[in-house]
């Protein structure tokens, strides 16, 4: 597939994420820094291409898709689908490969900002550096045994791992009464409202759509109540940022606990600004074990399809 020179090859790769290696794609695949270079190839180079190697975040857009005539397979690292047009692959007939390898891990990040908001951790941090832990004991924290946990995305792969691990801190699982979420070990309601009021802690796992963009506004915080805890792996677009922003303030929730944000990496003054808010930069699959796991699942996938 190769010319002499080695420049035109059957996949091509924007560059790997940090702890992933592809030995076995080695004189396969091409790397671009991003969507602007790939467009800058030559026609012949972009005709050869049979795989896109992508990630959630870079996606696909429509002007790559039509300078890609044989592509076949796109590979992507993440679950998220919002920056794919699924109609126009699907037209094309070009499959779509999540990669979700970085499924417990997503979840164990959310437990981790679970605790860390309800018992104050990052506060902890502060008073035990500072000398504080040497004139008193620190504020008592919240437990996790017996609380509600509502989980948006119940039936999905990161949601169904929280939930275990939610079980096995004695807590109670709850979700949406969905047909998807029907036979789960869970407590069903009617909708995000009902679902906000019956939780202790409210976490997002789930994919951004048109149809879930701000599906956590001002009513959906007010439920969730003042003792109660909002907690995001999901999309940042989940939640409608200036009213989880004057809830916080207005102390109408309790806190809240966000890996994700809508504008990322841009967080708001006000929000940054707030004591009971805890950040992590959108690292819930950015480990070494699961970005391991995702690079031998894309090199089994495109050695596969290209036979």
């Amino acid at each position: 597939m190769a010319t002499p020179n080695g420049s035109v090859r059957p996949a091509i790769s924007f560059p790997a994420l940090e702890g992933m290696m592809y030995p076995r794609l080695e004189g396969l695949v091409r790397v671009v820094a991003d969507a602007a270079a790939l467009l800058k190839l030559r026609a012949e180079e972009l005709a050869a291409v049979r795989v896109l190697m992508t990630s959630a975040t870079s996606g696909c857009n429509s002007a790559m898709l039509a300078a890609m005539p044989s592509l076949g397979l796109i590979v992507s690292q993440g679950i998220g689908a919002d920056r794919f047009d699924t109609a126009a692959l699907a037209a094309r007939g070009i499959r779509l490969r999540l990669v979700g390898e970085a499924t417990d891990d997503v979840a164990d990040l959310a437990m981790t900002l679970l605790n860390m908001i309800g018992r104050g951790l990052v506060r902890g941090d502060a008073f035990a550096r500072s000398g504080a832990w040497q004139r008193g004991r620190f504020e008592v924290g919240e437990s996790l045994v017996g609380k509600t946990i509502g989980i948006g995305g119940l039936s999905g792969r990161i949601g169904q791992a929280i939930a275990r691990r939610a079980v096995v801190s004695r807590m109670t699982v709850a979700g949406l009464r969905r047909k998807s979420n029907e036979g789960l070990v869970a407590a069903l309601h009617d909708d995000w409202a009902a679902l906000a009021a019956a939780s202790d802690i409210l976490v997002l796992a789930m994919p951004a759509s048109p149809e879930t963009r701000h599906v956590i506004g001002a009513a959906e915080l007010k439920a969730l109540g003042p003792k109660g805890y909002l907690v995001n792996v999901g999309r940042g677009e989940l939640v409608d940022t200036q009213a989880m922003i004057e809830a916080l303030e207005q102390k109408q929730i309790a806190g809240a606990a966000l890996d994700v944000l809508e504008g990322e990496p841009v967080i708001p003054p006000r929000l940054a600004a707030l004591a009971n808010v805890v950040f992590s930069p959108h690292v819930g699959g950015g480990t070494r074990g699961a970005r391991n796991r995702a690079a031998k699942v894309a090199e089994d996938e495109i050695l596969a399809f290209l036979g």
